[in-house]
C-alpha cells in the first residue's frame, strides 16, 4: 500500500487543507462577508461602511479591512490632495468572484429569518 501524501493549497503565504478551508480562511469571521456583502453595492468610505455596520467596533472593521485587503479581495484607495484624507475600499477583480458566494450567504439568512422564525 503506498502512503498518501496531503495536498495542502497555499494562497498568499498561508496553507489551507483543502478548497473549504481556503474560502473560509478568506470570508470567514463574523465581519468578512458582511464587509463584502455592502460592496457588492459599490466603492465605500470608511465612515460609509462604519454607518452600515454600525455593531462592528472600528479596530474589529479595521483589522478586517486590513485583512480583505492583504488577501486581494478589496483595494483600499487614499486620497491625499485635499484634507481630510479620503480613504475608500471597493471590491477587486477577485473580490467580485465573491459575489455569488456573498450573495448565497445573504439569501440563505434571508430564507431562514422567513420560513423559520416566530
Amino acid at each position: 500500500m503506498e502512503a498518501q501524501t496531503s495536498k495542502t493549497l497555499k494562497f498568499k503565504g498561508k496553507e489551507f487543507p483543502c478548497c473549504t478551508s481556503l474560502t473560509m480562511g478568506v470570508i470567514g469571521g463574523k465581519w468578512k462577508t458582511v464587509i463584502l456583502f455592502h460592496l457588492i453595492k459599490g466603492t465605500l468610505r470608511y465612515s460609509e461602511l462604519r454607518k452600515e455596520i454600525p455593531m462592528v467596533t472600528e479596530r474589529t472593521l479595521s483589522l478586517q479591512l486590513k485583512s480583505l485587503e492583504e488577501d486581494g479581495v478589496i483595494k483600499r484607495k487614499v486620497y491625499t490632495s485635499k484634507p481630510p484624507l479620503k480613504v475608500e475600499y471597493s471590491l477587486t477583480d477577485l473580490g467580485k468572484t465573491l459575489i455569488p458566494v456573498v450573495q448565497s450567504i445573504a439569501d440563505w439568512g434571508d430564507s431562514v429569518v422567513n420560513s423559520h422564525s416566530k
